[in-house]
């Protein structure tokens, strides 16, 4: 079927990782030291990844590729546990164990940013 999916380029990808943990479906693992889309059923296309990466290696295409398999993300999350992004928010430094954190582009930077500090980044 033909879908939104992660595309990573490894020229671009520097290893860091931040991309691992944004990805509540388990689909990215960083392998050899390069972020990996490891399977594109575990891919649900949103992109929350795409945000944190420094390099912009990231992007999102449509593709012919295997269905996302919510069933199979759901019990890779569960095999993992819960994962706590170890981020604060770019404004107040808030940890995600105080508020939930989503990753941004701003000013040409990737950041995080609580959902208290989101309307002030949004509205002005």
């Amino acid at each position: 079927m033909k879908r939104t999916i992660v595309r990573i380029d490894e020229e671009l990808c520097n290893g860091c990782g931040k991309c691992v943990t944004p990805c509540a479906e388990g689909a990215i693992q960083l392998i050899a030291g390069k972020a990996k889309v490891i399977r594109e059923e575990l891919c649900d296309g949103a992109g929350f990844c795409l945000a944190v990466c420094p390099t912009g290696a990231l992007t999102l295409e449509e593709r012919e590729t295997d269905p996302f398999d919510p069933a199979l993300a759901r019990a890779e999350e569960e095999r993992r546990g819960k994962t706590i992004i170890k981020e604060t928010c770019r404004f107040c430094g808030k940890t995600e164990e105080d508020a939930p954190l989503i990753p941004i582009r701003t000013g040409g930077e990737s950041a995080w940013v609580c959902v208290r500090c989101l309307p002030g980044l949004i509205h002005g």
